[in-house]
């Protein structure tokens, strides 16, 4: 591998960090006090991220005595604790534009939701189950039925009295022995035990 390449050129690294040595400590900032300053602690209140550095005994004592709500009024903690519910964020009331809207209802009805998609669901499966239901009716039935004057979603009791109207109509014994229709006399008769053979009659 040529590591005088120009492609290594470009090539950027980070710069060993050097560890923190104990020596480098800081002296504790407490007045009057040479030891080292090994922990750190909050500064307080306007100074977020930056911290006084003690020795052990006076970190404790710092402790003890660190309040960050000191200076400041009852309405001003009672605010901040009010903002730290929402971690401090803004936050809008529901609606447009925090307005509530008077023509509609303040509470969601979830009963009132569930039964109207349980009826929904009810009315889907009986137009299913009517569907399935239903005598497919192939081109020949078709063809039957329209001789008749049917359509597809005539049942048997109207394809049966349509037949005897028509049977009526069109034999010559009830015609005074008029034969002109026995044609069609036939064609209704034949359509009509076709459907009875099919079970749509």
């Amino acid at each position: 591998m040529n590591l005088n390449s120009p492609l290594f050129d470009k090539v950027r690294t980070r710069p060993v960090a050097e560890e923190a040595r104990p020596e480098d400590a800081l002296q504790c900032q407490h007045p009057a006090c040479a030891r080292k300053g090994e922990y750190r602690a909050p500064r307080g209140r306007d100074y977020e991220g930056q911290y006084l550095f003690f020795c052990l005994d006076h970190v404790r004592e710092y402790n003890q005595t660190y309040n960050y709500f000191n200076g400041m009024s009852d309405a001003a903690v009672q605010a901040y604790m009010k903002d730290a519910l929402t971690g401090h964020r803004p936050t809008w009331q529901s609606g447009v534009n925090g307005a509530p809207d008077p023509g509609a209802a303040s509470k969601i009805d979830s009963a009132a939701l569930l039964r109207e998609r349980i009826e929904r669901l009810r009315r889907m499966r009986q137009e299913a189950a009517a569907e399935s239901k239903r005598v497919r009716v192939g081109k020949a039935a078709m063809k039957a039925l329209e001789l008749l004057g049917l359509d597809e979603t005539a049942d048997k009791a109207l394809v049966r009295r349509r037949f005897k109207e028509m049977a009526k109509r069109l034999h010559p014994d009830l015609n005074e022995g008029d034969r002109s229709r026995e044609d069609k006399l036939r064609a209704i008769i034949d359509a009509y035990n076709y459907l009875k053979s099919v079970g749509l009659a």
